[in-house]
């Protein structure tokens, strides 16, 4: 399953948001803040277990997750609902700041990374960003996350199945962007940069997902960097 090209600007009906943490008073504060703002929170956990029982019943498009659970810790939790569907984004809203929490949480198939001192607004922009596929990470996070990017595109590739090698065309606009992306700029500083829409920025991406035959940005970013297109 590719990147949804949708924006929040195209959207009509609400997002759906699911919040996980352990702590009542926290986790209902959350809820009712971003229910108050339009959003459609279609469930709630307290521990790991029940958050993935909850989140394969509820469906929600983005679970905010807390990573210090009971049961089941966050980091599994997460492995486990994206396995299950993978058109489901992860917003991490935790009071660690730890570098190998964070890495692990992307690992886990995080798509952002908040710390729980953001402001409500800061939490509902990192939302409705999440949903349409950005990766939102408190500010200083983001350079580490794309570092620990280039650190695993050196690694060597898995062994090739022997016949002829991919080689994908992709369009000159098409790899202009998916430059912009290893470096780590948002799809909307892309659209900024290269004087074109959000949406036009989200087609590329998804166009050249296809035709790479990747899943995701996480995945795209690493190919990028493995190509050096970081560099240039």
């Amino acid at each position: 399953m590719t990147e949804t090209t949708e924006t929040t600007e195209d959207r009509r009906d609400p997002i759906k948001v699911m919040v996980v943490d352990d702590h009542p008073m926290w986790r209902d504060a959350v809820a009712r803040d971003l229910a108050e703002s339009g959003f459609e929170v279609v469930a709630t956990a307290g521990d790991g277990d029940q958050a993935v029982r909850r989140a394969k019943a509820a469906a929600p498009e983005v679970l905010v997750l807390d990573l210090n659970l009971p049961g089941k810790p966050g980091v599994q939790v997460c492995k486990e609902v994206v396995a299950a569907d993978p058109a489901l984004r992860v917003l991490v809203l935790s009071a660690s700041g730890e570098h190998a929490d964070v890495l692990e949480a992307v690992k886990s198939g995080a798509t952002g990374y908040l710390l729980k001192s953001a402001s409500t607004e800061e939490l509902q922009d990192a939302v409705r960003r999440t949903a349409v596929g950005d990766p939102v990470f408190t500010p200083g996070l983001a350079g580490l996350v794309l570092g620990e990017y280039r650190r695993l595109a050196s690694e060597p590739a898995p062994a090739q199945d022997t016949g002829e090698p991919k080689a994908p065309r992709l369009t000159d606009r098409e790899t202009e962007v998916l430059r912009l992306v290893a470096k780590g700029l948002s799809y909307k500083q892309i659209a900024e940069r290269l004087v074109i829409s959000h949406r036009t920025v989200q087609n590329h991406v998804q166009n050249t997902l296809g035709k790479l035959q990747l899943h995701n940005r996480v995945e795209l970013v690493r190919y990028a960097i493995e190509r050096g297109l970081d560099d240039e």
